[in-house]
């Protein structure tokens, strides 16, 4: 017989050091003639990432040792950091980004006792000349990619263009030889992509205030010899037009990912139309009311990527559900096979192979590769393999909430789960609300070793993908529009409240968590609801007005005039909203954890923050962490914050919970 415990009490395997040795996934994925390489976490290395290789007969290897670390900096969210290639006499070329530094660097990894070389130079401003999206030109001797050069101290005295460094190492000590390909009269480009006959390349431009899922446009360049690319003019976009990916197809048409239409959809042009300049654009399969893309939070992420026989490889659904095979001629689309519920936002290619990263409820990332000679899919690189008996891995639960104003809320909910324990018949489970980052972001129907760290010990985990959230078109994106700290904070209560009415969750303990823009959320709950008992609020903005003229990178700079409204005609707006300013209504016991080395959200908006509260006599404990950014890489710090969080929740519930280290809260 299972013995009976009380919810947050149950014993599990899942601890704190296990899901941080899980935490992260492979990434950025590439075709090295018929090898497959990527980019993958590690979190017991300092938080680097490593570029794995998988070799032609499946050996998986990583290419560089401790402390190389294969990471951009450009936007500070990064991007696709490296490109390969095999040269004539086949032995592979890799260029790579190098986190310390932000170099270029080129390595031959088959040639005897070969080490990384750096291809671009070293600057004192900005943090280095930063490099993202690189495309090699092996036939040019150069390798093209974005970038991005400081002006002077202001995260905001910033250029970005596409520029060709020479492979030769000319420029490790000579910026005057990087060539430029692009003027700078865009703030933010995306990598170059050559058409099949070289003559044309495109890129993803756009500028303030505009973020890249509000509006952007593809932009088109003639390729000459050497200078920059010539008659430049943009094809398709706008202001009111997000184009989150460009490419071509084998004929010499662009293909391009476009949300004219409410959903990201799949769009093709050809340059050559009837009259003078391109034809129309044509969508491949319309009418299916789901994405074909998403948010440009990193440079060079795909969505779909063309085959050399005319079919396109094609993530979509509402979220990124399922990989398919599309023709474009007459519409159809084949799903692969799998257990997989979510893809990442990156695919590769080579003959008749496709190559993903998936995950699903059961499984973590994972490399996995579709045959579409046979359209058989099989796992191929950073194979999951269960740390524990997947009986302690949560059942998630797809659910659709009614918000304020009758609205739909999407969220997933994973109830308390334990093959070792049942709760008394008469108590009802914890629940912990989770806001993800973005705001414009989206949780995935995936395991989440940290999900599971709750849930296997008796406290449920509701994941809410609030108005505002990717995945479900355009016009829910919209909701968002300033009304954050709003829309946001409603319908995670919704959730909540939902949730206690229907008898699933205790309304007495009823918490809420969130980092970055989750952790805006989790502030913004804590003043303006009396819903929830606790929170815990992770590297979050705090306060709208410094964070709009000075406290946070260029990229996001202006991101508040959508999300708040333009701060010269409602600077009002800004205060109320803020959670410094209202940190006097917070009466329930709150953590706060916090990278000192994020410049996405400053520390110093914590200290305003805890000065206000000090004296206050509401229990709380800040931690923060040094050598940690905009999001925790390193295993201690995740162990740290996770045993943290879990000590939060068992003193405000009243739960006794021995096994980990007791949480100081402060008044």
């Amino acid at each position: 017989m299972v013995p009976t415990g009380a919810y947050g009490t149950w014993p599990s395997p899942i601890d704190a050091r296990l899901a941080a040795s899980h935490d992260g996934r492979p990434e950025f994925l590439g075709m090295v003639g018929d090898e497959v390489w990527w980019t993958a976490p590690r979190p017991t290395e300092g938080g680097r990432r490593a570029l794995m290789r998988r070799r032609a007969d499946g050996v998986e290897e990583s290419l560089l040792p401790a402390p190389w670390n294969v990471r951009s900096r450009v936007i500070e969210y990064g991007g696709h950091p490296w490109a390969g290639a095999r040269r004539a006499d086949g032995s592979p070329l890799v260029v790579f980004v190098h986190f310390a530094d932000q170099r270029l660097y080129a390595y031959e990894p088959d040639a005897p006792e070969s080490a990384p070389r750096p291809l671009t130079p070293l600057s004192a401003v900005g943090g280095g000349l930063r490099w993202v999206d690189p495309q090699l030109q092996l036939e040019r001797g150069e390798v093209w990619c974005v970038l991005e050069e400081f002006t002077g101290e202001s995260p905001t005295d910033v250029r970005r263009v596409i520029a060709a460094v020479p492979l030769d190492g000319s420029a490790a000590g000579d910026r005057a030889a990087v060539r430029e390909l692009s003027d700078d009269r865009h703030r933010f480009v995306t990598g170059p992509r050559l058409s099949p006959d070289g003559r044309h390349a495109a890129w993803i431009a756009w500028d303030h205030p505009q973020m890249p899922w509000d509006g952007t446009v593809a932009m088109l360049g003639e390729v000459g010899e050497d200078g920059p690319f010539g008659a430049v003019r943009p094809v398709v976009g706008g202001t009111d037009e997000s184009v989150a990916q460009v490419d071509w197809a084998p004929d010499g048409s662009l293909l391009f990912v476009s949300d004219v239409g409410n959903w990201w959809e799949l769009q093709r042009i050809r340059l050559e139309g009837p009259g003078p300049g391109p034809g129309p654009r044509t969508a491949l399969c319309p009418g299916r009311m789901e994405e074909f893309g998403g948010p440009l939070w990193k440079i060079g992420l795909k969505w779909f990527h063309p085959l050399a026989n005319g079919l396109i490889a094609v993530i979509h659904g509402k979220g990124a559900t399922a990989l398919g095979i599309l023709d474009p001629e007459t519409g159809e689309l084949v799903d692969a096979a799998g257990p997989w519920t979510e893809w990442a936002s990156t695919l590769a290619g080579h003959g008749n192979r496709v190559i993903g990263v998936a995950a699903s409820p059961r499984s973590a990332y994972e490399v996995v590769e579709l045959d579409t000679a046979t359209g058989r899919t099989r796992v191929i690189g950073s194979a999951h393999d269960d740390p524990v008996d997947p009986v302690y891995y949560p059942e998630p639960q797809i659910r659709t909430f009614t918000g304020p104003d009758n609205r739909e809320i999407h969220a997933h909910i994973y109830p308390p789960h334990s093959p070792d324990r049942i709760a008394p018949d008469d108590e009802l489970p914890p629940f912990v609300v989770w806001a993800h980052g973005g705001p414009t972001g989206h949780a995935a129907l995936v395991l989440d070793l940290e999900i599971a760290y709750f849930t296997s010990r008796g406290i449920g985990v509701a994941e809410v993908n609030y108005g505002g959230s990717t995945g479900y078109g355009r016009e829910y994106r919209g909701r968002l529009r300033e009304q954050w700290g709003v829309v946001d904070v409603e319908d995670c209560a919704a959730v909540a409240e939902t949730l206690a009415d229907e008898g699933t969750a205790d309304p007495a303990r009823l918490a809420i968590r969130g980092g970055s823009a989750g952790g805006w959320t989790a502030a913004s709950s804590l003043t303006t609801t009396d819903v929830y008992a606790c929170g815990t609020i992770i590297y979050p903005v705090l306060d709208l007005q410094s964070w709009a003229t000075d406290e946070t990178h260029d990229f996001e700079s202006q991101y508040l005039e959508s999300l708040i409204g333009p701060l010269a005609e409602v600077p009002g707006r800004y205060r109320e909203r803020s959670p410094l300013q209202h940190s006097d209504r917070i009466t329930t016991p709150f953590l706060l954890l916090q990278g000192l080395d994020d410049v996405i959200c400053p520390p110093v908006q914590c200290e305003r923050f805890l000065a206000q509260m000090a004296g206050r006599g509401i229990p709380h404990a800040y931690i923060a962490f040094e050598g940690e950014g905009h999001g925790f890489r390193r295993a201690e710090t995740m162990i740290r914050a996770l045993e943290s969080e879990l000590s939060l929740y068992a003193q405000t519930f009243g739960i006794t919970r021995p096994d980990i280290p007791l949480l100081e809260l402060k008044k």
